[in-house]
């Protein structure tokens, strides 16, 4: 709407300016030839008047017009020069014109198209040799008209010639006011017309703002919302309809597919427990084999050699005791029971039950408050605390170092050490249940400590290089 209004405008306004200048053109054509005619009427009157002694011949136009030349022009307000048939000025209306060497003789061209040049008058229908020059000058534009002045029979005596400047002065206000006009016009439509464009705008995309902000809120881990919009169009109601059923379908996928997840997670999980748990049992059951073969309840060294089964047995029985704890503990789900603590003072107490004296804990202050479960930070610090240790080489002198800081909004843990790091192929499964690098273990830490911070609305992120070591960051709201 806007740019059909600018170019309906642009377009007008094109249209005035040209119909001005043909206005113009015309004009000044017409009033010349209307000067000229009055001018010839005017001087042929002298011509045959009463008042004119002289013969009507070419030697006597300066001594017939030597006063009354002056009463023409000023009647027609125009100049006036009269020229012999030769291109000779005879006497002119202009003073000092007669002593300017250049008026004096006319150009071998105007003389040959004035008698080349035949025009036939529109109201008279006769046929006159007339010719019209224009040239500019100091940027107006001049008119010269040259026709032949002749006596009772027809016969030319002489040439006049009547220089005409075109002033378009009023043509050009009337031009101005015009424009000016329409401006305001268009202005005022203008201003309409993004008016109506943007109510009209508002109405069409009121709708599709209502399903776009509904569709950026679709997710496939939550229930989605429906959308029940009113009086809507016919192709937005299509959009709708297929959006819901889109919905619904996405819905009911998503059941199943959280469904089949965690089924085929139990069973991966199954089968890892499953796995574990065979591989005590094997050194268990060649010990009693062992054992029952090479009983002798006479042997001196009996007791010695009970003593050595059962510890095999019982090392076993603690392995075997341990993968079951780490299954129960990933398998809980932590219970959001949020209480008061101070995140300093119970890391300092999650890192008592380590021993290794090149773990070095600082903290930016001595009391950050924050809203967590007091054992599930516990579980979240001694779970990176021990993947730390584990991660140690012997290829230089071990360093973990602890860091509790806080921001305006969230509590941040960090645990840095300079072990193996994590190579890069290995990056995107860290976190994954029973993804590990060690020769024993389930796999199970690191997947428990990004369950339990997630809980509570956190984050964990780590940076790693291989061969170098690797800095887990941990972030959770205070509040």
């Amino acid at each position: 709407m806007i740019l059909l209004v600018l170019l309906g405008s642009i377009l007008i306004s094109a249209v005035a300016i040209y119909q001005y200048r043909e206005q113009s053109h015309d004009y000044h054509e017409s009033r010349l030839e209307r000067k000229e005619e009055n001018i010839q009427t005017h001087i042929k009157r002298t011509l045959n008047g009463r008042q004119n002694t002289w013969e009507v011949k070419t030697e006597n136009i300066p001594f017939i017009f030597k006063e009354e030349i002056y009463n023409i022009a000023d009647i027609h307000k125009l100049q006036i020069n009269l020229y012999d048939l030769e291109g000779g000025l005879l006497i002119s209306s202009k003073a000092g014109f007669q002593n300017n060497v250049a008026d004096k003789c006319l150009d071998t061209h105007i003389m040959n198209a004035i008698s080349n040049t035949v025009q036939v008058k529109s109201d008279s229908e006769i046929a006159e040799h007339r010719f019209v020059a224009k040239h500019q000058e100091n940027g107006e534009t001049f008119q010269s008209s040259y026709t032949y002045i002749t006596d009772n029979r027809s016969k030319p005596i002489a040439i006049l010639n009547i220089p005409y400047l075109e002033k378009d002065d009023f043509l050009k206000k009337e031009l101005e006011e015009f424009l000016t006009r329409m401006w305001y016009a268009f202005l005022f439509v203008l201003l309409m017309a993004i008016a109506i464009a943007f109510l009209l705008s508002k109405y069409i995309t009121k709708s599709l703002k209502s399903i776009s902000d509904i569709m950026n809120a679709t997710r496939l881990e939550r229930s989605n919302e429906r959308i029940e919009i009113k009086d809507s169009t016919e192709e937005i109601s299509t959009v709708v309809s297929a959006y819901n059923s889109m919905i619904d379908e996405l819905e009911e996928s998503a059941v199943q597919l959280a469904k089949s997840e965690r089924e085929q997670a139990w069973r991966e999980m199954a089968k890892q427990v499953a796995h574990e748990i065979k591989n005590p049992l094997t050194p268990m059951r060649l010990t009693v084999q062992n054992f029952q073969r090479k009983f002798d309840p006479t042997d001196e060294n009996i007791h010695k050699k009970l003593d050595e089964y059962s510890k095999t047995l019982i090392q076993q029985i603690d392995t075997m005791s341990s993968i079951a704890s780490a299954f129960s503990n990933f398998a809980k789900m932590p219970a959001q029971q949020k209480e008061t603590l101070n995140v300093v003072q119970i890391v300092k107490l999650a890192l008592d039950i380590f021993n290794e004296d090149y773990i070095v804990f600082k903290c930016d202050s001595e009391e950050i408050i924050a809203k967590f479960d007091r054992t599930q930070l516990i579980r979240v610090v001694t779970n990176l605390v021990k993947n730390a240790i584990q991660a140690m080489t012997e290829e230089k002198t071990p360093k973990i170092e602890i860091l509790v800081s806080e921001t305006e909004i969230d509590v941040l843990i960090s645990v840095t050490d300079n072990g193996s790091g994590v190579s890069d192929e290995s990056k995107d499964k860290v976190f994954e249940p029973k993804f590990t690098t060690k020769s024993s273990g389930m796999g199970l830490g690191l997947a428990m400590v990004k369950n339990i911070v997630e809980t509570y609305n956190g984050s964990i992120s780590f940076d790693s290089k291989d061969g170098e070591g690797t800095t887990f960051n941990v972030s959770f709201p205070k509040k």
